[in-house]
């Protein structure tokens, strides 16, 4: 899942992956899984990455995309920089892996947050006044103090329209037993391999009332009445209340 912005709106394109601990045999006869409780071994990936980077840098010092200015002049020279490169493959590279904080639900909440957002929410809209707009955000280097930014209405629609993804983009893609065109026949394989199974529309509709949401003021089950788009909830939100000068 693609996540451009930052709490400022700045451009800070990233990736957020979900990988699940296992998959489908090539057969899809069984379930493969892993022999440990962790993802990827680090001194291995950080292995790995090394020799990826490495190997990047130097086909595109190859195909003309580095330069070298200054004292780094010499670095041109192709044996000079091969010389230089040579030394990295002696060096350990840090690669730094930690389990999630709150485990994979955590993760999943985290993530469900940004899959159908754009890059700033109204509830974070402060004002807009004398062609300025303000708005709040989280600064996370001091204990995600909440703050708030002024900026022109020009700067701030730049910013904003960073996040606007270019046609043919897409914010989520799926791949494995998740892609598109095959996740109708291998998502339930899973499941049954797995020892479980979906579940189905009619047994979602007969949940009793402990499994749906209840009210928090008479404890009573809620039920979906109705669904509305983005745009609907626009036209029927309440009108903004300004202050009487």
């Amino acid at each position: 899942m693609l996540h451009s912005w930052s709490q400022k709106l700045e451009l800070h394109p990233h990736v957020h992956c979900v990988v699940p601990a296992g998959g489908l045999s090539a057969d899809r006869s069984r379930w493969i899984k892993p022999r440990y409780a962790f993802f990827l071994p680090v001194k291995v990936l950080s292995r790995v990455f090394r020799g990826k980077f490495v190997a990047a840098l130097q086909r595109a010092f190859q195909d003309g995309k580095v330069s070298f200015h200054g004292d780094l002049q010499p670095l041109t020279q192709p044996k000079t920089f091969a010389a230089w490169l040579r030394p990295l493959f002696r060096k350990d590279w840090v690669v730094y892996a930690k389990p999630p904080f709150g485990g994979p639900e955590h993760v999943l909440r985290f993530l469900g947050r940004y899959t159908h957002r754009v890059a700033i929410s109204n509830h974070r809209l402060i004002s807009f006044a004398d062609g300025k707009v303000t708005f709040r955000w989280r600064d996370s280097a001091h204990n995600n103090e909440q703050k708030l930014m002024t900026l022109s209405l020009d700067e701030f629609l730049r910013r904003f329209l960073l996040h606007l993804l270019p046609k043919g983009f897409v914010r989520i893609r799926n791949f494995g037993f998740l892609a598109n065109r095959k996740r109708a026949t291998t998502l339930p394989l899973s499941f049954q391999l797995l020892g479980g199974a979906p579940q189905t529309e009619q047994q979602a509709s007969t949940a009793g009332p402990s499994d749906l949401w209840s009210c928090p003021k008479c404890g009573g089950p809620m039920m979906v009445v109705e669904r509305l788009t983005a745009a609907e909830i626009q036209l029927r939100s309440p009108p903004v209340v300004t202050a009487a000068a």
